[in-house]
């Protein structure tokens, strides 16, 4: 069995130094480049032999919306407003008596606005980015996976991805005056992703680890935020992912039902190594150092603040089902599900599967819900 150091670069999930030490080095960065030397397949089968991807297919074809014309973009955004109104709602999103001997001990209401105003940009900066991943990974799911019905569907998401990137970019502009460079957490998961020749890793790392946590951290915020065209936005955006994640888990329970345990392995390691990844991200050092605090001193506590736990642990409410529905977690004398374990996720597991949600919503039932189990 790999060693946790081997996997993610150290020896705990939670070795503060290690987290630390993967930075962005080149903030100025406007071209990133990942080698991809995945095989581009061709399909000469046009049988439709996989009906449930069919009929993710023509969901998505009738679900199409225009992101410059669907969306109210003459609403007037007051981000100090907003902002007060949300932490009026839920607090600035840690607990001040953990921080006692820290800088943000000092800190008045002023600080605390002007962190939710930074946290606001740097958070709709990563789903951007992330989005851009997505659109680059789905773009390579076209030519990389063998079947004719998950090409036509994920050529649907290259589409809805697109829209996405266009969305958030234009809200962060116009709306946030600015946004974050990519972090760095996350720029290494993404240039993993497309850097593993393995069609099905594509989907693993982006449609059900990637986009599972989106679709999380995407319906929390709509369930936080006031503000209409973000709240409106992001509905649209979820109404998408719930379809790309059950896509993922749709067509990877096939697969994974058919390898041997020596290639799940390999799966359960990359799955760990995309979870811890992204909740390194959530720790928002990027935003720490605007605001004249070194992330050293705060790190720590904000791994351990009991307030944002909760919100770290909600994230992996997608993620962990999916997997279980995969077959990931108890494979291999259950090592995945002692890595969720030293996580404090495995929690979710008996949550409903993003695929068995989605088919649900197909025949009827009450849509999906972003967060809830």
């Amino acid at each position: 069995m790999s060693a946790t150091e081997d996997i993610i670069g150290r020896s705990h999930v939670d070795d503060i130094e290690g987290i630390l030490a993967i930075s962005n080095t080149d903030v100025d960065e406007v071209t990133h480049i990942v080698k991809n030397e995945a095989d581009s397949i061709f399909t000469w089968d046009y049988s439709l032999s996989r009906p449930g991807l069919r009929r993710l297919y023509e969901k998505a074809k009738t679900g199409q919306w225009n992101g410059t014309t669907d969306l109210p973009w003459d609403t007037g955004v007051d981000l100090e407003q907003v902002i007060t109104a949300d932490q009026a709602t839920l607090g600035s999103g840690i607990d001040p008596s953990v921080y006692s001997e820290t800088p943000v001990a000092k800190w008045g209401p002023k600080d605390w606005l002007e962190f939710g105003k930074e946290s606001r940009r740097w958070t709709l900066s990563q789903f951007l980015h992330g989005e851009q991943g997505a659109l680059i990974c789905t773009a390579k799911i076209v030519e990389t996976v063998p079947w004719y019905d998950a090409k036509l569907y994920a050529a649907t998401q290259v589409v809805d991805e697109a829209r996405h990137v266009e969305v958030f970019a234009r809200y962060i502009d116009e709306k946030l005056g600015g946004r974050y460079q990519v972090n760095a957490h996350l720029r290494m998961l993404l240039d993993d992703i497309v850097n593993d020749s393995r069609w099905d890793m594509t989907y693993l790392g982006m449609q059900v680890m990637v986009e599972g946590l989106a679709l999380a951290a995407f319906g929390f915020l709509h369930q936080l935020t006031g503000e209409p065209l973000l709240k409106q936005l992001l509905r649209y955006v979820m109404s998408d992912e719930a379809r790309h994640v059950a896509f993922g888990v749709m067509s990877l329970k096939e697969v994974y039902d058919g390898m041997d345990d020596r290639e799940i392995k390999d799966r359960q390691e990359f799955a760990f190594e995309a979870a811890v990844r992204m909740r390194d991200r959530f720790l928002s050092q990027e935003v720490w150092e605007r605001m004249g605090v070194n992330p050293r001193q705060i790190v720590p506590l904000v791994i351990n603040d009991p307030t944002r736990a909760i919100f770290q642990q909600m994230l992996f409410s997608k993620i962990v089902p999916n997997c279980k529905k995969l077959g990931l977690l108890d494979r291999n004398d259950a090592w995945l599900r002692r890595r969720f374990e030293e996580m404090n996720v495995i929690q979710f597991e008996d949550w409903e599967n993003t695929g068995d949600e989605y088919l649900k919503f197909e025949l009827g039932q009450p849509a999906p819900s972003p967060i809830a189990g």
